[in-house]
């Protein structure tokens, strides 16, 4: 009989641990924003935003072993539609957030109906396809999406301060981050990890392994839906230059970097990726070329990402901090 995917929801969770590490980790990112420039600011504000896909990204490719090519399309799904309701309809804001954050999941869900019965290159082949058209429609479709004009979309707080945004990106991100780790840390963690692992063996144990799926995909573009929601109001434009596959490329970087499958590698990557970015951009073209050759040289020297490399660092300093055999 197929294993219950709510059954014990968070079951295998250490709430110790959880709030122990939100307590070590939340005081100084409160702070951080409070003792650097304006400019820094809004540096940690989008980088919070790119954790925020980095992180989705991770649990339905690191963790399901779905790769799909489509995170950055479905966090413009929750950005259009949030915008698009209060251009035309003047939906209030605090409406228009969650509705689109609800038509990034719907966009999923039939998304994933169609494609996750797809195995490996067809998949990421089907959901790159998806995005090229969904940039397609949102530059062809300009009497009502704006097009390049650009889609006009209000402020969140009446303003665009960055530190006000980036405590709002860094609350969403900590929501997203608690909710990644409650699912791994639940039965359909386990299921998800074993789909990844071995396909055929988890459908032999009776796991329904398109429902797992398909779960992994609704929950990762809703958590991508509210990024980009939260993004288009911070923003103030939409153009159709926010689905460019390079918005996608930057995400698995940043998770290939951090380390694919572990918990803390977007975390750990997004931010010094997306600031090098910022950095290297004064360089033009050559830009690409020196970023391509710092991720070749890390993924060359140690291919588990930043986040293997700090544990490995980490097992061998309490190696040698504990005390040898007298």
């Amino acid at each position: 009989m197929p294993a219950r995917l709510t059954k014990g929801f968070a079951a295998f969770v250490d709430w110790r641990r959880l709030a122990g590490v939100l307590a070590v980790t939340l005081p100084p990112l409160l702070v951080l924003p409070l003792v650097v420039g304006e400019f820094s600011a809004h540096v940690l504000a989008i980088s919070a935003y790119y954790v925020i896909l980095a992180a989705s990204w991770n649990m339905l490719a690191g963790f399901t072993g779905q790769f799909s090519l489509a995170q950055h399309a479905f966090a413009a799904i929750g950005a259009y539609a949030s915008g698009l309701l209060v251009y035309h309809l003047k939906t209030p804001v605090w409406l228009s957030i969650p509705l689109g954050v609800c038509a990034a999941g719907l966009g999923g869900f039939l998304l994933g109906i169609l494609v996750l019965h797809m195995r490996a290159i067809y998949l990421s082949i089907a959901t790159w396809a998806f995005a090229e058209t969904l940039r397609i429609f949102l530059a062809a479709a300009y009497e009502f999406t704006r097009g390049d004009l650009g889609l006009s979309v209000p402020s969140l707080y009446g303003h665009v301060r960055p530190v006000t945004y980036y405590y709002t990106f860094l609350g969403a991100a900590v929501l997203c981050l608690i909710g990644v780790y409650l699912i791994m840390q639940s039965p359909i963690g386990y299921f998800m990890r074993a789909l990844r692992d071995d396909p055929l063996r988890a459908r032999s144990l009776g796991i329904d392994t398109t429902r797992v799926k398909l779960f992994a995909f609704v929950v990762s573009s809703a958590m991508a839906g509210l990024g980009g929601a939260l993004y288009a109001h911070y923003v103030l434009t939409l153009t159709p230059s926010i689905v460019d596959f390079s918005e996608m490329a930057r995400i698995v970087v940043m998770v290939v970097v951090g380390g694919l499958g572990s918990f803390w590698g977007p975390i750990i990557a997004a931010p010094p990726i997306y600031a090098l970015n910022i950095w290297l951009a004064a360089w033009g073209e050559w830009s690409t070329v020196f970023f391509a050759a710092i991720v070749i040289a890390l993924m060359r020297a140690y291919p588990a990402g930043l986040a293997g490399l700090f544990e490995l660092a980490a097992r061998r300093w309490r190696r040698a901090a504990s005390p040898g055999p007298s």
